[in-house]
C-alpha cells in the first residue's frame, strides 16, 4: 500500500478530458435532438439514437451561423470536440456546427471528397490548363431548359461575331446527372478535341442538393483528365462545388463565364488601336534618334573633309617650300663643285684631277639620288591624303555601281518614293552618263 498511488475525483476526470481532446479533437456525430434548451442563445441538448444518448453544448458564438432553428425531434448532423465536464464527470460534445442531417451528410461527403481530391492533386494549379485568349471553338455542357443557355448565347453572339459554339446537353441534376455530366465531357473529349478551343460546366442557381451532381467524384475525374480546358460556372457566386476547384478556371455564374471566355470585339479593337499608338509612337522616337543621329553623323563628316583640305594645303605648301629648298641646295652644290673644279685644275696634275672629277661625279649622282628619294618620301603622305580624299568623292561611288537618281524638272535627288508621283520623269546618274526614265510604280521600304 505504500508505493500505491491514489488519484482525486479531479485528478482522474483531467487526466480522462485530456485523452478525449487529444483523441477526439474534431469528430461528426448524427442523432436525434431531444431535451433542448436555449439559455441566451447558449443551446444545450441530447444527441440520441435507439440504444445511446451524449449531452451536447453549442455556444453563442456558433448559434449565430445556424442556417434553421434546431427544435426537438429534429435529427441533425453536428461538427465538434469531445470533452469532459469535470465538475459533474460528464463527457460532452462541444459542437461549433450543426445542420439537418439531409444536407449535414451530403457536405460532410463533400468535405470527404474535396480533402481526397486535394491530397490526390486535382486542385494543383501547376496541372491547370491555360484559357485560351482569343477561343473562336466553344463547347457548352449544360441543360438546354432554362435561361441560363438561352443568356450565355446571347452573352457570347453579342460579345464577339463568327463563334463556333457546341451544345452538348446533359440533366444538371436528379439521377443520372452525374453519369450524363462526365460522359459529355469525355464525349467531347473524344471526339472535338482537336477541334474545341475550351468547354463551359454550367448550371444555374439552386440548392445544395440540387448542385449536387457537381460535387461526384466522377464528374471531378472527368474534368481532371480532360485535354481541353474547363471552365466551372455553377450555380451563385457563393456557391463552391468540387468541380469549380478542378477545373482550369472557375466562374461565378454562367453569364460570367461567357464573359470571361471571349473578349468584347470592342474592348479588343480599343486594345489594337492603343498598341497601334504605342508602336507608332515608339517608331516616331526611334525614326528621330536616327535622324539626329545620322545629322551628327553629317557634321563629323564636314568637319573631317575640312580637317583633311587644311592638311592638303599644309602639305602642298610645305612642298613648295622644300623643293624650293632643294633647288636652291642644288644649285649651291653645282656651284661648289664648278668652282672646287676650277681650283683642282689649277692645283693638280691631269690625272689627279681626273680622278677627283669622277670622285666628284659619284657624290653628285649620289646626292641627286638621295635629294630625289627625299622628295618622293616627302611626297607619300600628300597621296594618301589625295586617295582619302578621292575616295570620298560621288563619283568614286557612281564608279562601284552606285546611281543617283533626281527629279527631271528640279533636279532635285530623290529620298523618299512619297515626294514623286507616278508618271513624272526621272534622271539617274551613273558613272558615264545619265538615264532618263519614267515612273510606273513606286513602294516604300523601311531600312
Amino acid at each position: 500500500m505504500e508505493n500505491l498511488h491514489v488519484f482525486t475525483v479531479s485528478e482522474i476526470n483531467s487526466i480522462i478530458k485530456n485523452i478525449l481532446e487529444e483523441a477526439f479533437p474534431e469528430i461528426w456525430v448524427e442523432g436525434e435532438i431531444s431535451n433542448f434548451k436555449n439559455y441566451s442563445n447558449h443551446l444545450f441538448f441530447t444527441l440520441k439514437d435507439e440504444e445511446s444518448q451524449i449531452k451536447v453544448v453549442l455556444f453563442r458564438s456558433y448559434t449565430n451561423s445556424l442556417k434553421f432553428t434546431p427544435k426537438d425531434g429534429m435529427k441533425v448532423l453536428v461538427r465538434g470536440r469531445l470533452t469532459l465536464y469535470e465538475a459533474r464527470g460528464e463527457y460532452q460534445l462541444v459542437a461549433n456546427y450543426m445542420e439537418p442531417l439531409g444536407i449535414g451528410i451530403l457536405k460532410l461527403r463533400f468535405e470527404e471528397l474535396k480533402k481526397k481530391l486535394e491530397q490526390k492533386g486535382y486542385f494543383d494549379e501547376a496541372k491547370k490548363k491555360p484559357i485560351p485568349l482569343f477561343p473562336h471553338k466553344i463547347g457548352i455542357i449544360t441543360s438546354t431548359k432554362g435561361a441560363v443557355i438561352k443568356d450565355m448565347l446571347n452573352i457570347l453572339k453579342r460579345r464577339f461575331f463568327g463563334l463556333h459554339i457546341i451544345i452538348f446537353p446533359v440533366k444538371v441534376q436528379g439521377e443520372g446527372a452525374k453519369e450524363e455530366i462526365a460522359n459529355a465531357i469525355y464525349f467531347a473529349n473524344e471526339h472535338f478535341k482537336e477541334f474545341l478551343d475550351v468547354l463551359i460546366l454550367a448550371r444555374g442557381g439552386g440548392s445544395f442538393e440540387d448542385l449536387f451532381a457537381f460535387n461526384e467524384e466522377i464528374v471531378a475525374d472527368a474534368i481532371y483528365h480532360s485535354h481541353i480546358p474547363i471552365i466551372s460556372a455553377i450555380g451563385h457566386e457563393t456557391d463552391f462545388t468540387i468541380s469549380d476547384f478542378v477545373a482550369d478556371l472557375r466562374a461565378p455564374t454562367p453569364s460570367a463565364a461567357a464573359e470571361l471566355v471571349v473578349k468584347s470585339k470592342d474592348v479588343l479593337e480599343d486594345k489594337i488601336y492603343n498598341l497601334f499608338l504605342r508602336c507608332k509612337g515608339s517608331l516616331l522616337k526611334r525614326i528621330l534618334e536616327i535622324k539626329k543621329k545620322i545629322d551628327y553623323e553629317k557634321r563629323s563628316l564636314r568637319t573631317y573633309a575640312q580637317s583633311i583640305k587644311n592638311s592638303f594645303e599644309k602639305i602642298l605648301y610645305f612642298e613648295s617650300r622644300m623643293s624650293r629648298a632643294i633647288f636652291v641646295k642644288l644649285n649651291n652644290n653645282k656651284q661648289k663643285i664648278v668652282n672646287f673644279s676650277k681650283v683642282i685644275s689649277q692645283l693638280s696634275p691631269s690625272k689627279k684631277l681626273e680622278l677627283k672629277r669622277e670622285r666628284l661625279m659619284r657624290l653628285n649622282n649620289a646626292l641627286i639620288n638621295a635629294i630625289k628619294n627625299l622628295i618622293q618620301l616627302k611626297k607619300m603622305p600628300v597621296y594618301n591624303f589625295s586617295a582619302s580624299l578621292d575616295s570620298l568623292s560621288p563619283l568614286k561611288v557612281l564608279s562601284r555601281g552606285y546611281s543617283i537618281t533626281k527629279e527631271a524638272k528640279t533636279g532635285k535627288v530623290i529620298k523618299n518614293p512619297d515626294s514623286i508621283n507616278i508618271g513624272d520623269d526621272l534622271v539617274t546618274v551613273v558613272q558615264y552618263g545619265e538615264l532618263i526614265s519614267t515612273v510606273k510604280h513606286k513602294s516604300k521600304k523601311n531600312i
